[in-house]
C-alpha cells in the first residue's frame, strides 16, 4: 500500500509536511487537535483565535468523473460541503461550535469546469450553511477567491478558511486524556438526522486510492485530464466498477464513493452543551484514519480499539478490490468511524445517547491505559495492530 501510494504522488501520514513545520510555534495548547491562537483580534488574554483551513482533495476528480458522465450537477454541492465539513469538523475538536466564518477558495481549469459548476459550488456552500444554521451552527460566508489555473490544475480543487473567536474556558483540548478514559466512535455511515440520502461513510480521505482501486481502466482513457500523466499505467484506474454500477446500498458505486462528508456539529453542539466538564478529547478521524489520535496523546499513552463498528461496504469494496493489508486500512480511511469523544464510562453512555437521537450509531470502542510509550491498538476481527 506504501509503495502505491508513493507510486501515485501522495502521503497517508503527511510525513513531509509534519518535517516542514516541526519547527513553527505550536500555539498555546501543543496537543489540541487545532492549532489555539492568542486573540490577537480582540486582544482579549480570556479568548483566542481559531483559523484553519482544508478542502475536499481529489474526490472533486470524482464529481468530475460523475457529472460528466451522468449530467448530474448535485454532486457539486456534495464537494462544497466536504470541503466545509473537512474544516468544521476539525474545530469541533477544540469545542469549537461559532459562530464561523468562511472564505472558499477554488481553482480550476476553465476549459473543463464551465461557469454553472462553480456556481453550483457556491450557491451549495450557502445552501449548507443555511441548514447548519437550523441546528444551531452559526456559520458566514465572507467571500473567497475563485482563479482561472488551468497550467496548475487538471479539473477543479475546492478548497477552504473557516475562523472563529472563543472563550478559552470552553475549549477541548487533549490534556486531560487519561488512563481509564473511554473512547467512544461515532459512526461515518448510515443516514443522519440531518442527511438527505444513505452516507457510505467515504469522507474526505484516501480518495486518490479508492478512485483509482475501484474504477475502471476505460476513465483513464476517456478522461485523461483526471490522471496525472506521470503516473506508472500500472496504479491508474485498476478497479472493476463503473460509475454507474449498483451496490448493496441506495446509492451506485460513483454516489457511494462521493457520499458527502457527514458533519458531527449538531452532535457535538449537544453533547458540550451538557457534558462539557467531562470531555476529555475529540478526535476527527480523517488523515491517519483509526490511528489518528496518535498525534494528540499529551504523554505516554496507549489508546486501545477493541470494539470498532462494524466496518460498512465501501471500505470492503476499497480492501478487496486492493488486496491493501488490513492495518494500513485501518490507518488510511476511517473505517466506519470518524470521530471519536475520549471521556469516562458514565458520560460515555450519556454521548451515544445524543448520537443515536440523530440516527447515528455510537458506541464504546476502546480504553485508554499507561504505557512507556505513545500507541495506538486496534484489535479487530481482521488482526491486532499497533501504531507508534
Amino acid at each position: 500500500m506504501d509503495n502505491r501510494y508513493n507510486l501515485r504522488g501522495v502521503s497517508a501520514q503527511k510525513e513531509d509536511v509534519h518535517k516542514a513545520v516541526a519547527k513553527l510555534d505550536k500555539g498555546l495548547f501543543p496537543n489540541a487537535f487545532c492549532k489555539i491562537y492568542p486573540d490577537y483580534l480582540g486582544n482579549n488574554a480570556a479568548w483566542c483565535n481559531l483559523m484553519h483551513a482544508d478542502g475536499a482533495g481529489t474526490k472533486s476528480i470524482l464529481a468530475y468523473l460523475y457529472w460528466k458522465e451522468t449530467g448530474d450537477m448535485s454532486v457539486w454541492k456534495g464537494i462544497a460541503i466536504d470541503s466545509i465539513v473537512m474544516n468544521i469538523d476539525d474545530l469541533l475538536c477544540v469545542g469549537a461550535t461559532g459562530p464561523f466564518t468562511y472564505s472558499s477558495t477554488i481553482g480550476r481549469n476553465k476549459h473543463k469546469i464551465p461557469g454553472d459548476v462553480i456556481s453550483a459550488l457556491i450557491n451549495g456552500t450557502q445552501e449548507y450553511f443555511d441548514k447548519l444554521a437550523d441546528h444551531g451552527i452559526e456559520v458566514h460566508l465572507l467571500g473567497g477567491e475563485t482563479a482561472d489555473v488551468g497550467d496548475v490544475v487538471r479539473t477543479v480543487i475546492v478548497d477552504g478558511t473557516m475562523a472563529c473567536r472563543m472563550e478559552r474556558s470552553k475549549l477541548v483540548t487533549t490534556e486531560k486524556m487519561r488512563p481509564g478514559d473511554v473512547v467512544v466512535s461515532l459512526s461515518s455511515y448510515g443516514q443522519a438526522t440531518y442527511e438527505d440520502e444513505y452516507n457510505s461513510g467515504m469522507g474526505s480521505n484516501g480518495l486518490t486510492s479508492a478512485r483509482h482501486e475501484l474504477l475502471k481502466k476505460d476513465y483513464a482513457k476517456k478522461y485523461p485530464e483526471s490522471v496525472d500523466p506521470d503516473l506508472p499505467d500500472e496504479v491508474v484506474y485498476n478497479g472493476r466498477y463503473g460509475l454507474t454500477d449498483t451496490t448493496d446500498t441506495p446509492l451506485n458505486v460513483g454516489k457511494l464513493i462521493l457520499s458527502p462528508t457527514r458533519t458531527y456539529a449538531p452532535v457535538v453542539l449537544k453533547v458540550l452543551q451538557e457534558h462539557f466538564d467531562s470531555i476529555h478529547g475529540i478526535i476527527h478521524c480523517s488523515g491517519g484514519g483509526q490511528s489518528k489520535c496518535l498525534h494528540y496523546l499529551p504523554g505516554p499513552l496507549r489508546v486501545v480499539k477493541n470494539n470498532l463498528l462494524p466496518i460498512p461496504l465501501l471500505f470492503n469494496m476499497i480492501q478487496e478490490s486492493a488486496g491493501t493489508a488490513w492495518k494500513e486500512m485501518y490507518q488510511v480511511f476511517n473505517m466506519g468511524q470518524r470521530l471519536e469523544i475520549f471521556t469516562d464510562k458514565d458520560t460515555a453512555e450519556g454521548i451515544i445517547s445524543i448520537a443515536k437521537s440523530f440516527n447515528i450509531d455510537a458506541q464504546i470502542s476502546g480504553f485508554v491505559e499507561k504505557a512507556e510509550k505513545k500507541e495506538v491498538i486496534i484489535d479487530s476481527m481482521h488482526g491486532n495492530f499497533s501504531y507508534c
